[in-house]
């Protein structure tokens, strides 16, 4: 399966803070919100939804088409990390004008997290057109449509449409800044929509649709919700849930959603069900939650299938041994 991922590629500025931003918070002072929090730890990694969701594919062998837009500085060291990790760059655009994208995170002791994010050159995104990209590169069997420009956004989801490609609507945190006719633009015709259980509320909020609405104009959905798992489900009365695979550790939870895409993306492509697609998610998303940095986790076949079948059976790990070996 030929997946292109569309969405962000920035540099990470991680920090942790030794408390909880929960004891920081005075509730009849929050509209005078003014609060600088001193941090114990800085670690500045690589990062973004859609590098990370291409990374984590290409851990798992499939080699994935990255189309993105970035700063010159991308060049520098950040291309040659993913094209030797199996992913491929030559969708990525670089920008004359502007630095590659930022995100700086800090994470309390709870694992809440308070974030910035600088867009920087990830602007010039809606000027990729997936067609010339998909001519030169050959069939796209999926395309996903991940946090982003927002007009990048609704522009490939709308060439997905239009070339009869499959799409996953991945709309994250841009929910915030779309409003309800561009979200319903967005969403509308996704073969797979993915969103956490924040923004499953957010998106049922801003389009004006109930879950039976949403359910009836996409494939598949899915919800991720944290340490309790993910729910999939369909209009057809689907409704399955997977549970959180256990961890040895948490040390940071910034990529633990890329990471499960990228897991229940490869389950796809090795023509598992959704149910086992995201347990291997599941399983994916938990090497991250143990190391720090979205793409910093060792993943060793042997080792990762047997934690596969401890955690949800010998099936599973069967389907990650035939394609891994």
């Amino acid at each position: 399966m030929h997946i292109a991922v569309t969405g962000s590629i920035a540099t990470d500025y991680l920090m942790t803070f030794p408390g909880r931003f929960s004891d920081q918070l005075v509730a009849d002072q929050l509209d005078r919100l003014s609060l600088s929090f001193l941090v114990d730890e800085l670690e500045v990694r690589r990062g973004g939804v859609a590098a990370n969701i291409a990374f984590g594919l290409a851990r798992l062998g499939l080699r994935p088409l990255l189309v993105a837009a970035v700063g010159e500085d991308f060049n520098a060291d950040y291309r040659a990390w993913l094209n030797r990790h199996g992913v491929d760059t030559s969708g990525v655009h670089v920008s004359e004008l502007r630095h590659t994208a930022r995100f700086m995170c800090t994470t309390d002791e709870d694992q809440a997290q308070m974030a910035s994010f600088y867009t920087g050159a990830m602007e010039e995104a809606r000027f990729i057109e997936l067609a010339p990209i998909a001519d030169r590169t050959g069939k796209l069997d999926l395309v996903v449509v991940s946090p982003n420009d927002p007009e990048a956004m609704l522009r490939h989801t709308a060439e997905c449409r239009q070339l009869g490609v499959p799409f996953m609507a991945d709309p994250g945190q841009q929910l915030a800044r779309m409003d309800g006719p561009q979200v319903r633009r967005l969403v509308d015709g996704a073969t797979y929509l993915i969103t956490n259980d924040y923004e499953r509320t957010l998106l049922e909020t801003k389009t004006g649709w109930s879950s039976e609405e949403v359910l009836d104009r996409v494939g598949q959905r899915i919800t991720t919700r944290g340490p309790k798992g993910c729910l999939i489900e369909d209009s057809e009365g689907l409704a399955v849930e997977v549970e959180a695979a256990p961890e040895r550790a948490r040390r940071d939870p910034t990529g633990v959603g890329d990471a499960f895409r990228a897991g229940f993306l490869a389950g796809l492509a090795w023509g598992q069900d959704s149910q086992v697609s995201a347990q291997i998610g599941s399983m994916m998303a938990t090497y991250v939650l143990e190391s720090v940095g979205t793409q910093e986790y060792d993943l060793e076949t042997v080792e990762f299938a047997e934690r596969l079948a401890g955690a949800f059976g010998e099936q599973t790990a069967a389907a990650v041994r035939d394609q891994l070996g």
